[in-house]
């Protein structure tokens, strides 16, 4: 009877010492936590630009960081970036307009516009060739912004020489009475005369924020400064992203120089 009560202590001894292990283990067990999701990893986890992911948002991040390939997110980016620099566009001549004052610091905010629009247009990535839209339309807003000045100023000095050329001439009585002109003989627009028009319009407004900074030398340094910031603030909105990933590694071991 003793040794029948001894080995039923010994048992229930035992039982005990079990219990107390299984939790020690299961308390000490390493675990992970995904910097993305929260997810507790107990297996392999990786290493995304020094945060600890697991192997889904490893994937997701990887694949988020491709690339677009195609010429559709090409053109959605230039959509929306064009819409953006419009809108820039349109700031920055009020401002103009409105406080009869130059502020260059406009730029950056349009910088700013379509980078931000061209990489939403892109999906929300970025390569070198938004890149390369991006500094374009910016630089193009702000030529935009220029143009209803540029063109107010040619019509009022056209205006200036017309009045001044009205002064100066003497009307002879031996003019002609009839100097109207024939419908007939007055040369048609053609298709390559509109090509060419349209082809030295556009250069006359990409060439408007030379011509300013030229024409308010010294302090035109300064402007330019300015619209070097603003395209290169949408340049970097639109750069590829840095993503270094390292990895697999196995949970509660020290991390070696691995890459995926």
């Amino acid at each position: 009877m003793l040794d029948q009560d001894a080995g039923v202590e010994n048992e229930a001894l035992q039982f005990d010492q079990v219990i107390a292990e299984s939790s020690a283990a299961s308390a000490d067990r390493p675990v992970v936590s995904c910097a993305a999701c929260r997810a507790q990893i107990d297996t392999e986890y990786f290493d995304v630009n020094g945060h600890s992911v697991c192997g889904r948002c490893r994937s997701a991040a990887q694949s988020a960081a491709e690339t677009p390939r195609g010429i559709v997110p090409l053109i959605t980016a230039a959509a929306y970036g064009l819409g953006a620099g419009l809108l820039g566009a349109i700031i920055y001549y009020a401002v103009i307009a409105i406080a009869n004052l130059e502020i260059g610091i406009v730029a950056i905010l349009i910088g700013y516009m379509v980078g931000y629009a061209v990489r939403r247009g892109a999906g929300g990535r970025g390569a070198l060739r938004f890149q390369v839209l991006a500094v374009c339309l910016t630089y193009g807003s702000i030529a935009l912004a220029y143009t209803p000045i540029a063109v107010k100023e040619a019509f009022a000095a056209d205006r200036k020489a017309q009045s001044a050329s009205g002064a100066t001439t003497s009307h002879s009585s031996d003019a002609p009475a009839n100097t109207e002109i024939d419908p007939a003989e007055t040369p048609q627009p053609t298709g390559g005369r509109l090509l060419l028009f349209a082809v030295a319009l556009a250069g006359f407004i990409l060439s408007l924020p030379v011509l300013v900074v030229i024409g308010s030398f010294p302090s035109g340094v300064i402007s330019a400064f300015i619209m070097f910031i603003g395209m290169r603030q949408a340049w970097k909105m639109t750069g590829p992203p840095r993503l270094q990933i390292l990895g697999p590694y196995r949970v509660g071991a020290i991390p070696g120089p691995a890459s995926a």
